[in-house]
């Protein structure tokens, strides 16, 4: 019984971990960077709309305790009407579709700012940050300084800039340790769509975000 016992054990334990959705809820709050432009984001629970019209803004959550582990990250993604290529790495002149954020934080750190506003972690020294992207003039697995987090954002293009609909499947484990090395804490994601350089629109949408 023992051995038959201790076979189900080392079974289960080789088991991937569950998939745990993100759903697009209330929890999500919007940070404008201007006064006077925004995008509009219409959250139905297990996707999100994006419409921007000349406009950047940022729609972050935090993630409970139990996400703070996940390993990888998949989702789909939309675009019907998308902003010209640009130079991601130019600070000003960067507009792209679609924008997912992946905010960590030592684990040290993680619960002394459990709670923190987006404004807050992406200004903090200690937050390291994996940007997602569908945009820019660059080729799919281009790892790019973010102009505007410094030595403490990437930038990893995984769609350039067009329209269409894909699904990812990102290794968030992996990405973090080439970018920063180690490893850290998932505290948090946000989203963006970004037009207001090129004076664009985009029109799209994200569905099916999973942590695991």
């Amino acid at each position: 019984m023992f051995r038959v016992l201790a076979a189900a054990v080392l079974s289960l334990a080789a088991l991937p971990a569950i998939a745990a959705p993100v759903p697009f809820d209330g929890s999500w709050k919007t940070q404008r960077f201007s006064l006077f432009s925004s995008n509009d984001y219409g959250f139905n629970g297990t996707s999100v709309s994006v419409v921007s019209d000349g406009s950047v803004s940022l729609a972050y959550r935090a993630l409970p305790e139990p996400f703070w582990d996940a390993s990888s990250a998949s989702w789909s993604w939309s675009v019907q009407e998308g902003v010209p290529a640009t130079d991601l790495r130019r600070k000003g002149g960067d507009d792209r579709n679609l924008a997912l954020y992946f905010v960590f934080l030592p684990p040290g750190q993680a619960q002394a700012l459990q709670g923190a506003s987006v404004r807050n972690l992406l200004t903090n020294d200690a937050a390291r940050v994996l940007v997602y992207v569908w945009g820019g003039a660059h080729e799919r697995g281009a790892v790019l300084d973010s102009p505007y987090l410094g030595s403490r954002g990437k930038t990893i293009v995984l769609r350039g800039a067009g329209t269409g609909s894909a699904s990812e499947t990102v290794n968030l484990s992996r990405d973090f340790a080439d970018a920063f090395g180690g490893d850290a804490a998932l505290v948090g994601i946000a989203l963006s769509g970004d037009s207001d350089d090129t004076d664009s629109r985009i029109r799209a949408s994200i569905s099916g975000l999973t942590l695991n």
